[in-house]
């Protein structure tokens, strides 16, 4: 079968076809890039495969690419050349065996047939000739392009086998199916549930790189309900399990809050092409989706006459973060403070709805939130999934309510990411106070009368609230003396 895709009209592809004639050694694009070609989906990374010296092919490549930069990877057998945007990964063609404790093979000199062999999945197994007597021809030995058009993924040869030599492809299996929506084959599925337990061979930062891929896909959800019906879950990420199940007591339950989370990370995932979400923060906002009620299951209580509640789970919740994100080797920085935050902030909004909206409170969420808030207001936004259309069409209408009053204190008062116009270095001048808690404690207080709009967040009316409680303090100003 022979490719005549307009994309393979390239250039680059081109050269290296002829790179590959003078050294006289076959040379294919495989995987992923074929993949994607046929999906007509966007694809980067070109992964070039030499029946002979993959370093050799490259190193011929680079000297033809001008500004192109060239590293090699000896130990791996593998180099790549980059160029801008251009990506090309070159490697010889090879088999593998695994030992049962590592899923690092041993790796051989083998011909097309063996790389294919070694390849995750039927769809990534598939390579396109790019020597000049052959240019275009697609080589599928395991039904690729059938699996593609079915959507479905599946491994070349014994599911039992590929998962147990390498446990990471069971997380790419879901991976990929999350992504492009496919299913996963019956039987490859099964060898998932059956090597479950292999995925503790695999290394946190591996697993959590899968886990990001996940969350970044047009529908999260279906990738964590894989993992949970794989039987991954439980052993990866046990707090969102605890998360399962509907407790019943005296006729009143409540929601199941795993499937609730994944609603609102899917909602979190559909509002995220909003311009309002910062490109730099929608993983970690989608992962504020994901554990914004991880709190409830310590928190949850029956109550007579009130029913199951869940008092301080986002406080809670917010406690866990750090936990979490150590255990799982997620970003240890200001993405983890990011998520901690929205996670801690959640139920302010919902709060302001259900409540009368006042002035102070708007005002004092801004202040808290800062330069968030937007992202904070979009996952409140996301978390109202309630089954009850009245209900949802009642918060939604409370919920813009709230959001107009914050455009209207932000561009009269200034309070998101506000300093008060009184700071402490002149209390401490003024009144000639050496660093102590009164100085805190003044403040406080000139930031607490802003937000509850005592005064106006404007010097004079500051200063002069401050020298008012300073002297309700007994924390007098030195006279001036006399001349």
């Amino acid at each position: 079968m022979s490719i005549l895709d307009p994309k393979l009209d390239d250039k680059t592809l081109h050269l290296i076809g002829e790179e590959a004639d003078r050294m006289g050694v076959e040379c294919y694009v495989i995987g992923g890039w074929v993949r994607d070609l046929l999906l007509n989906r966007p694809s980067k990374d070109i992964d070039i495969v030499a029946v002979g010296s993959g370093i050799a092919l490259a190193q011929a490549v680079h000297k033809r690419i001008r500004g192109s930069h060239l590293s090699v990877f000896k130990n791996y057998g593998t180099a790549q050349v980059k160029r801008g945007e251009l990506e090309l990964e070159f490697v010889g063609a090879r088999r593998e065996s695994y030992r049962h404790d590592s899923r690092n093979p041993i790796v051989e000199d083998g011909t097309l047939q063996d790389d294919q062999n070694r390849r995750d999945f039927t769809i990534n197994a598939l390579a396109i000739c790019l020597n000049s007597t052959r240019y275009g021809e697609l080589l599928d030995p395991f039904h690729g392009v059938q699996d593609l058009n079915a959507g479905i993924i599946r491994t070349p040869l014994d599911p039992q086998i590929t998962f147990d030599d390498d446990p990471l492809r069971m997380m790419r299996a879901i991976r990929f199916a999350c992504q492009l929506r496919f299913s996963l084959n019956i039987t490859t599925f099964e060898a998932i549930q059956r090597n479950a337990e292999r995925i503790r061979i695999i290394t946190k930062e591996r697993i959590a790189d899968e886990l990001n891929k996940i969350m970044l896909s047009p529908q999260p959800s279906i990738g964590w309900k894989l993992l949970d019906k794989a039987g991954l879950l439980q052993i990866i990420f046990p707090e969102l399990v605890a998360l399962k199940g509907v407790e019943t007591k005296d006729g009143r339950g409540h929601k199941d809050i795993f499937y609730h989370t994944l609603q609102v990370l899917d909602n979190v995932a559909a509002a995220s092409d909003n311009s309002v979400v910062r490109p730099d923060h929608v993983l970690w906002l989608r992962w504020a989706a994901l554990l914004h009620d991880i709190g409830k299951p310590q928190s949850k209580k029956w109550e007579d006459g009130t029913g199951w509640t869940f008092h301080n789970h986002n406080y809670l919740g917010a406690r866990m973060v750090p936990r979490i994100f150590s255990r799982m080797k997620l970003p240890q920085n200001e993405k983890m403070d990011y998520v901690r935050k929205l996670v801690d902030l959640h139920m302010r909004p919902i709060a302001l709805i259900e409540d009368t909206v006042t002035d102070s409170a708007v005002r004092r969420l801004l202040f808290e939130a800062g330069d968030d808030v937007d992202e904070l207001m979009i996952l409140c936004n996301a978390d109202i999934t309630s089954k009850n259309e009245e209900k949802v069409r009642r918060y939604k209408a409370n919920f813009e309510l709230v959001k107009h009053k914050m455009v209207e204190l932000e561009e009269r008062d200034r309070i998101r990411n506000f300093q008060p116009p009184v700071r402490g270095e002149e209390i401490m001048e003024t009144l000639h106070l050496s660093p102590c808690r009164n100085v805190g404690i003044l403040k406080d207080a000139i930031k607490d009368a802003i937000l509850d709009g005592v005064i106006p967040n404007e010097y004079e009316p500051a200063r002069a609230f401050m020298l008012q409680k300073a002297t309700e303090m007994g924390l007098f100003p030195p006279a001036t003396p006399s001349v």
